[in-house]
């Protein structure tokens, strides 16, 4: 039996949920899904220039899961980006951090 998965801690849910190619039908384009989670993964790593460890505290998780949450978000980012996907953010295994 597969253990569940621990939530993972992120700071906001994203406004904006969907993206897709400009001029481009949504009826013909495929969809790649970035969890909840994998965004944050990126947010923090890549858009705050934080290092995977203090990222990773951030989170609630452990270097090596933060490594693959964010190894996984940039490959479905990639794929949509070269192949003219859509990109939709949804679900995941997180928990909400309100700051103060």
């Amino acid at each position: 039996m597969v253990r569940p998965k621990n939530p993972r801690t992120v700071g906001a849910i994203p406004k904006v949920t969907y993206f897709k190619p400009a001029g481009v039908p949504l009826r013909t384009l495929e969809e790649s899904v970035l969890t909840v989670d994998e965004l944050e993964a990126v947010r923090l790593k890549d858009l705050l220039d934080l290092d995977q460890d203090e990222a990773a505290k951030k989170m609630n998780i452990s270097q090596p899961t933060f490594h693959r949450l964010l190894s996984t978000a940039r490959k479905k980012i990639a794929d949509a980006l070269v192949k003219g996907k859509a990109i939709k953010v949804e679900g995941g295994a997180y928990k909400l951090i309100r700051k103060r």
